[in-house]
């Protein structure tokens, strides 16, 4: 399978995904249906469905135009997010396949919004798994809790995202990295690995290239929201469980103005 960004509105990614034996591509988040269709044209690529992470505006209303454009298109989104445009709602643990070779599996995430979906893809044997977090899991942060509490943040992030193979990739949803490994390095400032990870996505970006994809096992070794169960960090934050911890580094980054 080959995964393409596509960058959209300020600092938005859509993402092109296409199965390489039979051409057929899905589309995440196409906010900007155009430029989209544009990529997907030039890799010679065959659009079947559009899947969506969540309700926000930002990320679903290219679906109509979508429907539009590539008549018959299926567009898939979170069975309790009202995704605009949606023709088939998913939940938990629903699986879909595209083309011959790449299998995707629903990942019911919540906290950004009620229904917001993480969607893992697996390929061929060989290839690294993937997952497309939207906005619940960003390359060393997370969405803000808008409609959903610290304990649903936990488990989205800490068991469900946690349990995925430690070299998925990770695709979230905006270039939000050089400024979450700032605030990273205020609740661990000796932590070499966020240093290093900084160091080079502000070298990314001055090249005007993605700090995206990351993978889960950098995540876990860089991002705060998902390090909440490290007893130095609970201590630091005079919290007592991962919860209460996760709760606090939200309430830090929202004040936080780096």
């Amino acid at each position: 399978m080959k995964i393409f960004h596509v960058p959209c509105l300020q600092d938005n990614y859509s993402y092109l995904l296409i199965d390489e034996s039979t051409g057929d591509a899905a589309v995440v988040d196409p906010v900007n249906p155009e430029k989209v269709i544009a990529a997907a044209e030039q890799h010679s690529a065959k659009i079947k469905f559009v899947l969506t992470t969540h309700h926000h505006w930002d990320h679903s209303s290219g679906n109509e135009k979508m429907k539009e454009l590539v008549p018959g298109i299926k567009v898939y989104g979170g069975s309790i997010d009202k995704v605009k445009g949606c023709t088939d709602e998913v939940d938990n643990g629903d699986k879909l396949s595209l083309g011959q070779n790449v299998n995707i599996l629903a990942l019911h995430t919540p906290c950004h919004t009620k229904g917001h979906i993480s969607y893992y893809v697996t390929g061929k044997e060989g290839e690294s798994p993937a997952v497309f977090t939207g906005d619940t899991l960003f390359v060393a942060g997370c969405g803000k809790f808008f409609e959903g509490t610290a304990e649903q943040m936990h488990q989205s992030l800490c068991v469900t995202l946690a349990s995925l193979p430690k070299p998925t990739q990770v695709y979230c949803g905006h270039e939000y990295t050089v400024k979450n490994l700032e605030f990273a390095l205020t609740v661990e400032p000796n932590n070499e690995k966020i240093q290093q990870k900084l160091s080079w996505a502000r070298q990314q970006r001055q090249a005007n290239l993605p700090t995206i994809p990351s993978t889960l096992e950098e995540e876990l070794e860089t991002n705060p929201f998902m390090r909440v169960d490290n007893p130095e960090i609970q201590e630091k934050l005079g919290c007592k469980s991962p919860i209460d911890t996760m709760r606090e580094v939200r309430n830090k980054k929202d004040q936080w103005r780096g």
